[in-house]
């Protein structure tokens, strides 16, 4: 019986140190996976704030992108009201110096080219409110009468003298039809 109870002691101390590794091993193995959890843990966050970071980099990078595009047609259009303010306010020099590089020449066109660049003025409405708008368009409206009535004018003289033209052209022809030839241009024997 005492083998019996010796041999079960040791048994039962077997046991008790099987166990005690074994619950080493687990406490061992649970640390390996806190460890592990927290290490992932940590991992993933440095991630989350690394996309974080890359995504911001990104917004700030379009925003600037779009701010520069911004800026650049803002600038473009600013060049092109002011070359079209210029183009207005100095076509004429622009023709005289076109008129002088062709010489003293000038086409019908250029002439009514220069004629309009002369009288073209400019708008500036940009920052006018409504009751300036109103001056402005009761302004252009006289500027157009007045041009209107100009226009009216020069018609009704250039068919004053088409018509004055044709009767002295009628006169001419009815004065040489009843004029008396005697040769061409001879007067006392010589050659006028």
């Amino acid at each position: 019986m005492e083998k019996d109870l010796l041999e079960l002691q040791t048994l039962i101390d077997v046991h008790f140190e099987q166990r005690k590794k074994e619950e080493e091993e687990l406490l061992g193995l649970k640390e390996r996976i806190e460890s592990r959890r927290a290490e992932r843990a940590e991992q993933q966050r440095v991630r989350a704030e690394k996309e974080r970071d890359r995504q911001t980099r990104i917004a700030e990078e379009k925003q600037r992108k779009e701010d520069e595009e911004a800026k650049k047609r803002a600038d473009d259009e600013a060049k092109k009201k002011k070359v079209l303010s210029n183009m207005g306010a100095h076509f004429g020099g622009f023709l005289a110096k076109v008129e002088q590089r062709r010489g003293k020449r000038q086409t019908a066109r250029e002439i009514k080219k220069k004629t309009l660049a002369e009288r073209r003025k400019p708008l500036a409405i940009e920052n006018l409110k409504e009751d300036g708008l109103r001056e402005k368009a009761e302004e252009m409206w006289e500027w157009i009468y007045q041009l209107e009535s100009e226009k009216f004018d020069l018609t009704e003289k250039m068919k004053r003298q088409k018509y004055e033209i044709n009767v002295l052209l009628n006169r001419i022809q009815h004065a040489q039809k009843f004029k008396k030839v005697h040769g061409k241009g001879k007067v006392g024997g010589r050659w006028k």
